[in-house]
Formats: structure tokens, C-alpha cells, sequence
């Protein structure tokens, strides 16, 4: 009897396993061939767009490897295998968010094309200044911060540009972009498995639209967080999407953070350091550092830099040029260790995701 029991319960758990990675699989799969899909519509629309513009920009040089499709498939493909595996572990639960309904695929989708016209103009003519002439709360923001980051319209600095932005960076990384992101919530697991979750001091810095806020409340279900950046909009869109108790969000500075010394146990840091001046950059971390508690932890995920991966190096060096990135030649190459040790962190661990690296910093 104990033995038809055990072996019902496994055929039960195996069929369990088999439906919860056929369901990621072709969730993920999907994901990849729509976002591919809208890249080679982009890209294709672009060369007849280059066309007729005046004076089509130059062609970008790399100066390194540049891997091919195949490479970079491959490394997707190692990225969702890793994100499955810890999802099977109970790292994280299978992820939701982010999966559109076909309404809001359609809706998306014709304002990512209606937008492309003016990105190509702006890329052409090196127009990436727009936004820096809008009165409003923008007046006030810092200088840096005020452009047209990747051409895109608005910037940072309004809702549509706040609903879109998620969409664009997908089409970008062929779907992955939420993958690189969740590996933060590996080390992130270990920190609550240590704590109680419900009096971890958490900040999401550089939050966007809840990026990594979202899926850090869903994975850990007593853990409240703050959501912190600089646009207004973005912050609404977030508070739009997240709509829980759990989460706050409030506009701030990442180089002068509304925290008092040692009172954060947790910052997640994703994607913003190679959008900040070097000077900003420093002041940034001293921050991080300033703000968090002995034995707190920086979760950081941001682009590779040189050398990261060196298969990748040519391509990191492309980007710059084909998108307007001005901070992001310098960050290729900042002593990341050096720059977060200057205020007593110490990194932890660091791997390459997919484009991403993904490090752990410790205060000491």
C-alpha cells in the first residue's frame, strides 16, 4: 500500500513538473517570438525610413566580437532555463505579470510602430534635446535626466512614454528583459530566508514602473517595499499597476536619498547606473552605502561592461551609437568594485545574465 502511494504521489509531482515547464516554456517561447518578431518589423521599417531622411546617420562600428543570433539565442535559452530552475525551487513563483491580453498586445503594438517615425528622425538628426525645453515639474529635474534617453519621445517624463518604455525594452532584448531582472531575486530569497521578511527595510531604487518592486512583493508575500525615482509618471504608472498596500513610492534623487544613515536592510538597484554621469555615478553609490545597515545588501543589475563577457564586448560598444546612451561608453568600464567599496561595500557575487550583470554588494 505505502509503495502504490509513493508512486502515485511521484507520478503526481511528474506530471506537475512536466505541465509547470511545458506552461514557461510556451509562455517564455511566445514572448521571444513576438518581441523578435516586432524587432525585425523595426528594422525593416527603419531601412525604408532611412530612406528619405535628409541625412541617414552613419553606420555604428564595433570594436569587438559581436556575437551572432545563434549565440544569443543560445544565451536566452541558458536564462530561461535558469529562471525555471528557480522557480521549480520555490525561489519565486511563475511569473504573471507582464503577459499582455490580446487587447492590450494590439494597443501596444500600434503605438510602438506610431512611434518609430519619430525615434528614426531623432536618431538621424541627433535630436535628443527635446524634452530639456518643457517647463513643468521637469524644470526642476536635474539636467542629466532631462533628454530624450534611446530618442524616445518624452523621455522619461510622461505616461505615454511610461506605458510604452516596458514594451520597447522587450522588442529590445528579444523578451528577456524580465528574465535578468528576476535573478535578482535569487540572492534576494537568501536574504529572507535569513530574516523575517516583514522587517526588511527594502528600497527598489531607480523604480520605474515596478520592474523588479512587482515581482520582489509577489515572490516574498510579507515583504512591504519602497519604490523610489525621479519621474512623476513612471510613479504613476507603477502605482496604476501595483495598486497594494505593500508597496510606497515616492520621488527622489538617487545621488541624495530621503533615508536616513544605516535604516535600509535591502536596495535593488536595476538598470540605472549606466544612465548616470560618472560624477553622479560616485555619489550614487556613497548613497547606497551611506543608507544602508551593517550587513545590508545591494542587489544590483545593470548591462555588462567590458570584458564581462568578451564574446560580447563589440556589441556593448554598438549601443551608444545606435541609441542615445551619453553615460554609457564611461560605465563600460568603471571599476564597479571600487566605486561601491570607496564607501565599505564589498561585492558578494556577480554573474552575466543574458546582456546583464547581476552583483551582490555588502556592507560591512
Amino acid at each position: 500500500m505505502a509503495r502504490a502511494e509513493m508512486a502515485s504521489s511521484g507520478g503526481i509531482g511528474g506530471i506537475g513538473t512536466l505541465a509547470r515547464r511545458v506552461d514557461y516554456v510556451l509562455r517564455q517561447g511566445s514572448r521571444v517570438a513576438l518581441y523578435t518578431a516586432h524587432a525585425e518589423a523595426l528594422r525593416r521599417i527603419n531601412r525604408r525610413l532611412q530612406k528619405d531622411l535628409p541625412a541617414p546617420p552613419a553606420p555604428p562600428k564595433a570594436d569587438g566580437p559581436v556575437p551572432g543570433q545563434r549565440r544569443m539565442l543560445a544565451d536566452i535559452a541558458q536564462l530561461f532555463a535558469r529562471d525555471l530552475a528557480a522557480i521549480e525551487a520555490g525561489v519565486y513563483p511563475m511569473p504573471r505579470d507582464g503577459y499582455l491580453s490580446p487587447l492590450e498586445l494590439i494597443g501596444l503594438s500600434r503605438r510602438f510602430f506610431s512611434d518609430v517615425p519619430a525615434v528614426a528622425r531623432r536618431r538621424a538628426q541627433g535630436t535628443h534635446q527635446e524634452v530639456a525645453q518643457e517647463g513643468g515639474f521637469a524644470a526642476a529635474l536635474p539636467r542629466y535626466y532631462r533628454q530624450n534617453f534611446h530618442f524616445q519621445t518624452d523621455g522619461w517624463l510622461s505616461e505615454d512614454s511610461a506605458r510604452l518604455y516596458d514594451f520597447q525594452v522587450e522588442v529590445l532584448f528579444s523578451g528577456a528583459t524580465a528574465a535578468m531582472r528576476r535573478r535578482a531575486l535569487v540572492p534576494f530569497a537568501e536574504i529572507v530566508r535569513r530574516k523575517d521578511q516583514r522587517r526588511l527595510a527594502y528600497l527598489d531604487l531607480a523604480c520605474g514602473t515596478g520592474g523588479l518592486l512587482r515581482p520582489a512583493l509577489a515572490a516574498f508575500p510579507r515583504l512591504t517595499g519602497v519604490g523610489l525615482d525621479l519621474s512623476e509618471p513612471y510613479l504613476r504608472v507603477a502605482r496604476e499597476r501595483m495598486a497594494s498596500a505593500r508597496a510606497r513610492f515616492a520621488a527622489g534623487l538617487a545621488e541624495s536619498l530621503p533615508f536616513a544613515d544605516a535604516s535600509l536592510d535591502v536596495v535593488s538597484c536595476i538598470y540605472l547606473f549606466h544612465e548616470l554621469p560618472p560624477k553622479i555615478r560616485k555619489t550614487a553609490a556613497t548613497e547606497i552605502a551611506r543608507v544602508l545597515k551593517p550587513g545590508g545588501r545591494l542587489l544590483f543589475v545593470d548591462s555588462l561592461q567590458r570584458g564581462d563577457v568578451p564574446d560580447y564586448d563589440g556589441l556593448l560598444s554598438l549601443f551608444p551609437q545606435l541609441f542615445h546612451e551619453p553615460y554609457y561608453a564611461s560605465y563600460l568600464t568603471e571599476d564597479l568594485d571600487a566605486l561601491f567599496g570607496a564607501g565599505g561595500l564589498r561585492r558578494v557575487s556577480v554573474e552575466p545574465a543574458f546582456v546583464s550583470r547581476v552583483a551582490v554588494y555588502e556592507k560591512a
